[in-house]
């Protein structure tokens, strides 16, 4: 059974789509510099950086699978004021489907001393994290893929324990890795400038089915040398780097309330980088105000009366300062 699209009459499923983007990173692995591990009863887990080089096409495709097929990741020139190297590009026109039950990375993968960030549209097949139980896009398909952002090979006990949750056989799952610290790893994440508009809308209560169509562009970090470093980075790009544009319907009013809540500035925690944030509160991730994962820059285009809202400025010191 496929997912529902917002419209109600589209049905996608949304694994068979992130397992054609997979299937052309396994036909084109040389290329891609990536490679290919699998066994008999065991998943296929495709190396985008753990051993195997990668590269900027990788992360490309990798951002696309985590969006399920739903979107379009491209690297492109940066804006030099910000910081002169590429930015990533992502635009979709199922935001809630493609970014919030497929990208946003909410699942937990872990075992012994195994941990892993878990993204992609097997999130959609577990269906395990409360947001689903709001945004729907639930579903049983044939066979599941996702994206571990991490630096070891998940182990059998991990699939094994991934292909019960989604409710496939475990031939039938597709797991694409690569560390914070590799070039796949920068792109994919840097791709998810809408997927953070989005969380933090849903996080202030906003109705994400009035969202049409997302547009994001955030500054590709340099590799950092570890992948704490390239953690601080990599949110860097998007809370003082980000800009996104979304188009919605309904009224103003509600979009004027909301917009000035939508920007990282809008969190205590903003204005310096991520990874001096990070120290301060002892290295415990959720001490973090939660209200700071979200682009730099917001604008709000209503689809009904015509009217656009911007919320929010880049922070190109702060870029500097972590990139450099």
């Amino acid at each position: 059974m496929g997912a529902e699209m917002s419209s109600g009459q589209l049905k996608y499923s949304l694994n068979l789509g992130a397992d054609k983007l997979a299937h052309r990173m396994i036909d084109d692995a040389e290329q891609l510099r990536v490679d290919l591990r699998t066994g008999v009863g065991r998943g296929t887990v495709v190396d985008c950086g753990v051993e195997a080089r990668g590269g900027l096409e990788a992360g490309r495709l990798m951002a696309e699978v985590c969006l399920a097929g739903l979107g379009g990741v491209e690297i492109v020139a940066g804006n030099a004021e910000l910081w002169p190297g590429p930015a990533v590009q992502v635009r979709t026109d199922a935001p809630v489907a493609a970014c919030m039950a497929s990208q946003y990375a909410g699942w937990k993968v872990q075992h012994e001393k195994f941990f892993a960030m878990g993204s992609g549209p097997m999130r959609a097949a577990a269906g395990k994290e409360e947001l689903f139980d709001k945004i729907g896009f639930r579903e049983r398909p044939e066979l599941a893929v996702g994206v571990l952002e991490t630096r070891e090979f998940p182990p059998d006990e991990v699939l094994r324990s991934v292909v019960e949750a989604c409710g496939v056989a475990v031939e039938r799952l597709t797991i694409l890795v690569a560390p914070t610290a590799s070039q796949a790893g920068g792109v994919q994440i840097a791709a998810r400038s809408v997927e953070t508009a989005l969380h933090k809308l849903f996080e202030l209560g906003f109705d994400l089915s009035r969202i049409e169509s997302g547009f994001g562009t955030a500054p590709l970090p340099p590799v950092a040398h570890n992948d704490l470093a390239a953690i601080g980075r990599t949110n860097d790009a998007i809370l003082y780097g980000a800009e996104v544009t979304l188009w919605l319907r309904g009224d103003d009013e509600s979009l004027r309330e909301i917009g000035p809540k939508v920007p990282s500035s809008a969190s205590a925690d903003y204005g310096q980088p991520f990874a001096e944030i990070f120290k301060h509160y002892g290295g415990d991730f959720y001490q973090i105000d939660p209200l700071l994962f979200s682009p730099a820059v917001v604008t709000l285009m209503n689809l009904d009366t015509g009217n656009s809202f911007r919320f929010g400025h880049t922070l190109p010191r702060v870029i500097h300062r972590s990139f450099a």
